[in-house]
């Protein structure tokens, strides 16, 4: 039980680790970015989760009680615990997107676009791609009008149009409403 919720509360933290890699030369990230929040927000979180596995340890550990009674315990941490793991999963995925924006805030994307589509072996890539597709818009059966293909293309488009038809005379009209009760009579003094 402990090594199930060990390995969900990894796989929650799967993401933000390698989001928290750092290299050893890499300064650290500016007070009150993304980043310094995000690291913020994982030391306390991992706090918590160290007590939690503490206590979870502690009850599995506890030969007084039976497994039931251990599995009984650990689920009840766990749900105490989750609500933190799941406002701390959906943060981190908050700042994300920040830390994205912040790290692509400096690069020119248009200038790498055009960059990698002047380099020769692009261009060259792009010209082989428009010569294959030359080729097969050339070479296709809509460009060379073969009896045979033709009739083909019309038995699928008349198996298209049975299907489309049965399926719109499997579709069971809706019932009529009810027509309204008839106004009641008044009453005369």
């Amino acid at each position: 039980m402990i090594r199930a919720l060990s390995l969900t509360a990894a796989l929650a933290l799967a993401p933000l680790s390698s989001a928290l890699a750092q290299d050893a030369g890499r300064d650290a990230p500016a007070p009150g970015s993304a980043e310094a929040r995000l690291e913020a927000a994982s030391a306390d979180f991992e706090a918590r989760m160290e007590r939690f596995s503490e206590r979870a340890e502690a009850i599995s550990e506890d030969e007084s009680l039976t497994d039931e009674q251990k599995g009984v315990r650990i689920s009840a941490l766990w749900a105490e615990h989750a609500p933190e793991v799941s406002a701390f999963t959906a943060e981190a995925t908050r700042m994300a997107s920040a830390i994205a924006a912040e790290a692509l805030k400096d690069i020119d994307i248009d200038a790498l676009v055009s960059q990698a589509l002047n380099d020769p072996e692009v261009q060259d890539a792009i010209q082989r791609g428009a010569s294959a597709a030359q080729g097969v818009a050339a070479n296709s059966a809509w460009a060379n009008p073969d009896p045979e293909q033709i009739e083909t293309y019309e038995l699928i488009a008349q198996y298209a149009l049975d299907q489309a038809g049965d399926a719109v005379e499997a579709i069971e009209p809706p019932a009529p409403p009810e027509p309204p009760a008839p106004p009641a009579p008044e009453a005369r003094n």
